[in-house]
């Protein structure tokens, strides 16, 4: 029997290429009322819609999926996609079926041994932003201009070295929620976060001569509430919030300006300077867990992941290569 469901897909739809069903996982992320973030809802309506049209081609329901269609999709995608971008079309069909209270095909058997058969295939490790680490900082604030953009990009980078913040983070920063401490550094208010989806708010520490950094871009534009971060068009004109999306292209920007390799150009991401904190506290011995509370994880495995090369340095096929003076 047709059971109506947010992603079955009508007979007229199956040879319209899946603009129907796309437009309904559209009113489906809609239905969640708010209960994910907007990085989430845009993951989800992106990731269902690819499922749905996939289905609708082959004529296959998609909402409940039996287990070998999700399998199916997962072999197919897996010629095409990254591993990871696989694994988290899987996880917005475990997310779909979930909230229907379909059975979870996204968890069967059949959905394990593909996505095996594809890391068998392809392997799990993935790309890892370039790290901008202490000296690549440097280099990018120094090569820097002079004009009224020039210092929101120094303000923004230090910022985003000190806090570990991701873009979304950064992007929503308010003057308010930068606090100056006596001695001269100061603390961010981050109101909400991909591990704080419930607002329930986290502080980061800013260090003086970021302060100092951030003071020069809100005097210069004059800028005494609202969003830390904005646009700044021609002429110098200050403009809303800075997109999440402008701050890994401000980071290329500032990294061709410094004259950068373009392997490295191309390895910067809104990531990159939580992965280049990262690799300065693992180079410089500070303890795991205040790396941790530093970045707002709640695991080792991307500490570690991060780390991988420099604990390699540190590993006891270096160490003896050392003492035996071929290092």
């Amino acid at each position: 029997m047709f059971v109506e469901t947010p992603f079955d897909v009508p007979e007229e739809s199956r040879s319209n290429g899946g603009a129907a069903e796309a437009e309904a996982l559209g009113r489906f992320v809609q239905a969640g009322g708010g209960a994910f973030s907007d990085n989430t809802q845009r993951a989800l309506r992106s990731d269902l819609a690819i499922y749905a049209a996939w289905c609708a081609e082959r004529d296959l329901r998609a909402l409940p999926a039996a287990p070998e269609t999700v399998a199916a999709f997962v072999d197919a995608m897996g010629e095409l996609k990254a591993p990871a971008t696989v694994r988290r079309y899987v996880t917005s069909i475990d997310i779909a079926h979930r909230i229907v209270g379909c059975a979870n095909a996204a968890k069967s058997e059949a959905v394990r041994l593909a996505l095996k058969r594809m890391h068998r295939r392809k392997g799990r490790r993935q790309d890892q932003a370039k790290g901008l680490t202490w000296p690549l900082r440097n280099r990018l604030l120094d090569a820097a201009g002079e004009k009224l953009i020039d210092d929101r990009n120094r303000a923004l980078l230090a910022v985003a070295y000190d806090g570990m913040l991701r873009r979304s983070e950064l992007s929503a920063l308010q003057v308010p929620d930068l606090l100056e401490e006596l001695d001269g550094d100061a603390t961010a208010l981050v109101r909400r976060s991909k591990t704080d989806q419930e607002g329930g708010g986290e502080i980061v520490w800013i260090a003086p001569d970021s302060l100092t950094l951030v003071r020069i871009w809100l005097e210069r534009g004059g800028i005494a509430d609202g969003p830390l971060f904005r646009s700044v068009g021609k002429g110098g004109r200050i403009g809303g919030p800075l997109p999440p999306g402008q701050v890994p292209r401000i980071f290329k920007a500032m990294a061709r300006a410094a004259d950068l390799p373009a392997s490295v150009v191309d390895g910067l991401s809104g990531h990159s300077t939580r992965v280049g904190a990262a690799q300065d506290m693992i180079g410089a011995g500070i303890e795991i867990p205040a790396i941790l509370h530093a970045g707002r994880w709640k695991s080792t495995a991307m500490v570690s992941r991060y780390g991988a090369r420099l604990q390699a340095r540190q590993s006891g096929a270096a160490r003896l290569a050392r003492l035996q003076g071929r290092a």
